[in-house]
């Protein structure tokens, strides 16, 4: 499925349950990385109420969910040059909304081993965006421990989704799990 904009890891010994229950809330691909699923959800912020609603009232309700990470963007990609102009490109919107905020990047990558490195393209990501905020005269600075928002990327194959994440989202969300 090229169209996802999410990215499931479900914790191990729960994937069939997992995929039968995410189900409900959209479309459910397997993929080739074990214990990841990508979905595409009609719409995103409903789903994420309607989880938020249901861990309300089962506390254990998503236990089998490692990590629920939805995207806005995504875009393909064959080599880590097209992959890393995509993504500057990608972040580069998200400018305005991080001027004088905390900010990090963080990349979970499935595929391309040894071809991509999640910490570099991090990096580079951060050294990007700092960049641009100085060029607009409103810097900001890159923090991992209670930051502002956080640019996540997710990338499935040749597939990579990002989004930005502000921090009362991720506390609305804490199932969320972004870091």
């Amino acid at each position: 499925m090229k169209d996802w904009n999410v990215v499931v890891s479900v914790r191990e010994g729960h994937f069939p349950a997992a995929c039968e229950f995410l189900k409900e809330y959209g479309t459910v691909r397997k993929t080739d990385f074990f214990n990841v699923v990508v979905m595409r959800m009609d719409d995103v912020q409903e789903t994420l109420k309607a989880l938020e609603e249901l861990i309300v009232e089962n506390a254990k309700g998503l236990s089998f969910i490692s990590r629920l990470v939805p995207v806005t963007h995504t875009f393909s990609f064959q080599t880590p040059e097209e992959f890393e102009a995509k993504s500057k490109e990608t972040v580069l919107a998200w400018v305005p909304a991080l001027k004088g905020k905390s900010f990090h990047v963080r990349m979970h990558r499935r595929g391309f081993k040894g071809r991509l490195s999640s910490m570099k393209e991090e990096r580079l990501l951060d050294d990007f965006l700092l960049e641009a905020l100085d060029r607009a005269e409103s810097p900001g600075h890159v923090v991992f421990e209670d930051p502002d928002a956080i640019v996540v990327i997710e990338t499935v194959g040749p597939r990579a989704g990002c989004a930005l994440w502000k921090r009362e989202d991720m506390n609305r969300y804490p199932f969320l799990r972004l870091d």
